[in-house]
């Protein structure tokens, strides 16, 4: 289930209230947001270019797909083509992560993977300080909450999270709400860090609307198998597992207290 028709409006506002007010508190100017050609990524770029602040938004393109390209494009153009307050850039990251590749170092899949995020989170910094902006997240609630689904450095990165009280089908309603494009809303989800393309449901095992109803259930109910099917319970396993083991990237690093008594 997504959320109301009148829910879409009141909650696309008041995350652009909650916008402004984030950049009044911070005294800078706007937001700088790294578009991905995934839904998350186009609605929090759009949320934030209805604040009427400067918004940049950024394509950072490391060995993509063509078509993440062009929908990361076609969005980017929409947003500048819609709102006077936005700008786009593309930078193209590529050459850097090679480096990376060429260091001669014991080689490992997921820390190449990682490196990608964390090299694009370095490049929207430096965007966001030359321009005086915040960097704004695109983690929805089960990725960011839930699962824990992102880079530690990486795309978690950031000064605001708009969306990360949204669910991955109330993602879906407000950008069916606020007019970004069908292809964007329609494709499946990636984070775009793997040269096979491989999907999220790929790599984590359980679509988006299993999810939900894993981080739901759990939170009403807690670990407790006794009623569910096989597959549920697979679900509830693959969700508390991922949930329990990213606990660290919520929280912040330890500190060892010399001074207590």
């Amino acid at each position: 289930m997504g959320i109301g028709s009148v829910d879409r409006i009141k909650t696309s506002v008041k995350i652009v209230e909650w916008l402004q007010d984030k950049v009044l508190e911070s005294s800078t100017r706007g937001y700088v947001v790294g578009v991905s050609g995934g839904i998350d990524s186009a609605l929090t770029s759009t949320l934030c270019a209805l604040t009427g602040r400067a918004i940049i938004v950024v394509g950072l393109p490391i060995h993509q797909p063509a078509s993440h390209v062009h929908r990361s494009e076609t969005h980017m153009s929409w947003l500048e083509n819609s709102f006077p307050n936005v700008s786009q850039q593309t930078v193209d990251l590529t050459y850097l992560y090679e480096a990376f590749r060429d260091l001669d170092m014991d080689k490992s899949d997921l820390a190449l993977v990682n490196a990608r995020s964390r090299l694009r989170m370095v490049a929207l910094y430096n965007i966001a300080n030359t321009h005086n902006l915040l960097v704004a997240g695109t983690g929805n609630k089960v990725e960011d909450y839930g699962i824990g689904f992102f880079t530690k450095y990486g795309d978690g990165g950031v000064d605001v999270s708009p969306i990360a009280d949204l669910l991955k089908s109330e993602v879906r309603d407000l950008a069916h709400h606020l007019g970004i494009d069908e292809s964007i809303i329609n494709a499946v989800p990636t984070d775009g860090l793997w040269e096979d393309d491989r999907s999220d449901e790929d790599q984590i095992g359980a679509s988006y609307e299993e999810l939900e109803w894993a981080l739901k259930y759990y939170d009403n109910n807690g670990p407790h198998f006794e009623s569910l099917d096989q597959r549920q319970s697979e679900v509830l396993e693959i969700y508390i597992g991922r949930h329990l083991s990213s606990r660290h990237k919520l929280e912040a690093p330890p500190v060892c207290l010399v001074k207590e008594e």
